[in-house]
């Protein structure tokens, strides 16, 4: 069993690296940043991601005893999401982590971690057993170090919650204020990597739809800001959200009326700063 789930790992990372390039040398340099596609302004744009070529993704290896994790990593750039993709043997089955760059040396996935070492990636680490009994969906993390986080609810009752590091320690989670836990289906936090706003989405009231995409600014006082809708130009009639900011700081990108095949858009990430109050 354990050939074959290797086996297929491998039949995986072929396709992987086999399949379509789109030509770069069509397009300019600009593009090329963005595997050929065309950067949006101020409009929203489809984010094409089918387009994007596979090559660059390699083969991480195996790491931990006993052959029980097995990793994707890839060497391009990545302007959208860096990501590691790992397979853990859990039981009898192969379990698929995604581990997000966090714009340090740790990658998050959920309620696990891997470090960058000097051969690569460390095996997965636990954040914490007060994070291992929260159903998380999505947590991202500051280059302080804050993690940002949210539980699958039912019935719409999922919080927001944080943990930062003081003093080199992992503080127990705590929820936000009701400028961020207020309205229901809070999930999808995004925070920025210098801590001075979050995004997630929520179905508050006077909204245009299911849920709708939402921005906090922090104080100077380090507070959180209320909370502001970010509009018609990018919330529609449906469940909007799953939002982040791409690591060059440029491009913010959502899931508009996010259902199946959850298409995503891509927009100047100047719009944040048009909603940013003014001081």
């Amino acid at each position: 069993m354990k050939h074959i789930c290797i086996s297929a790992l491998l039949l995986l990372y072929v396709l992987l690296i086999s399949s379509k390039s789109y030509g770069q040398d069509t397009v300019s340099a600009s593009k090329d940043l963005y595997f050929g596609l065309t950067p949006p302004d101020m409009v929203a744009m489809p984010l094409a991601l089918d387009a994007m070529s596979a090559e660059g993704w390699e083969l991480g290896g195996l790491h931990g005893s006993g052959m029980d994790e097995f990793y994707f990593i890839s060497s391009l750039a990545g302007p959208f999401r860096p990501v590691v993709i790992s397979f853990r043997k859990e039981g009898r089955i192969w379990k698929k982590y995604d581990f997000y760059s966090s714009g340090s040396d740790i990658m998050y996935s959920k309620d696990k971690y891997i470090e960058r070492t000097d051969t690569g990636w460390s095996e997965m680490k636990s954040i914490g057993a007060a994070f291992e009994d929260i159903r998380i969906m999505r947590l991202t993390a500051s280059l302080k170090g804050t993690l940002v986080f949210d539980e699958v609810g039912t019935n719409g009752n999922g919080i927001i919650r944080y943990s930062r590091l003081v003093d080199g320690k992992r503080e127990a989670p705590k929820p936000f204020a009701k400028e961020i836990n207020t309205g229901k289906w809070n999930a999808h936090p995004f925070i920025a990597p210098d801590e001075s706003y979050i995004i997630w989405d929520s179905e508050r009231e006077g909204g245009y739809g299911r849920t709708d995409m939402h921005i906090s600014f922090r104080k100077k006082d380090g507070s959180w800001g209320e909370a502001i809708n970010f509009g018609d130009k990018i919330n529609t009639d449906g469940w909007d959200g799953g939002a982040y900011v791409t690591p060059d700081g440029k491009y913010l990108s959502f899931c508009p009326n996010c259902n199946p095949p959850y298409d995503r858009m891509w927009v100047d990430a100047q719009i944040i700063e048009t909603l940013r109050p003014k001081e």
